[in-house]
């Protein structure tokens, strides 16, 4: 366990989706197709855009931003989900608190390469004789630059506000992966810093 909280449990069951024998294999069977199609099709956009010149544009840049955050979002949840159809999903507490981390770090990227994307199609219709200028390769990299520290900032947020928690009852985690609320409902110690630190880091966002 982690010797900073106090905290007696040293590492976490997850439930996944369901307990039901018969839809494990199904359900197991329909989550590896979709990551697979995923995988595949954010590892082909990105490596399109790499390859091909003429989409060396700033929409195919924060469009292959965007793949590259999505790739990684979905292997941080997907892989653990889909062992919790096979076998019991032991987690232990330094690993649900990296996922917990890199969860929180592509979310709050995927906000604001969002945002970042419609300011990049407003300048293109609005203003379309000065989009070189506006959307330069300077501006490019400094709305990611952006993008990244944010959810940098965020994660540290949630991740350093959960590590100050005790858990020392249960251990057993009615959810598919290390998520804020079904981790704050397992803690014997107050969660009412969490709860602040969530509607703040989640106001600033939106």
């Amino acid at each position: 366990m982690a010797s900073g909280n106090g905290s007696s449990v040293t590492q976490f069951i997850l439930l996944g989706l369901t307990q039901q024998p018969e839809l494990q294999l199904p359900l197991f069977l329909l989550f590896l197709a979709i990551y697979v199609v995923s995988v595949v099709g954010n590892l082909g956009l990105i490596v399109l855009i790499v390859l091909n010149p003429h989409l060396h544009t700033p929409m195919y840049y924060f469009l292959f931003n965007l793949s590259f955050i999505d790739l990684c979002y979905s292997s941080v949840i997907i892989p653990r989900m889909l062992m919790s159809f096979i076998e019991q999903n032991i987690i232990s507490y330094a690993e649900c608190m990296a996922q917990l981390f890199f969860f929180c770090f592509f979310v709050i990227d995927e906000c604001y390469i969002l945002t970042t994307m419609a300011y990049d199609r407003y300048v293109a219709i609005c203003k379309p004789l000065l989009y070189r200028v506006t959307m330069s390769h300077q501006v490019c990299l400094l709305l990611m630059v952006g993008v990244y520290a944010m959810g940098l900032v965020g994660a540290m947020a949630h991740t350093g506000c959960m590590m100050r928690l005790s858990f020392c009852d249960g251990n057993v985690i009615n959810h598919y992966m290390c998520d804020i609320p079904p981790l704050l409902k397992l803690s014997c110690t107050s969660t009412s810093i969490n709860e602040l630190e969530v509607f703040i880091v989640v106001g600033v966002n939106v």
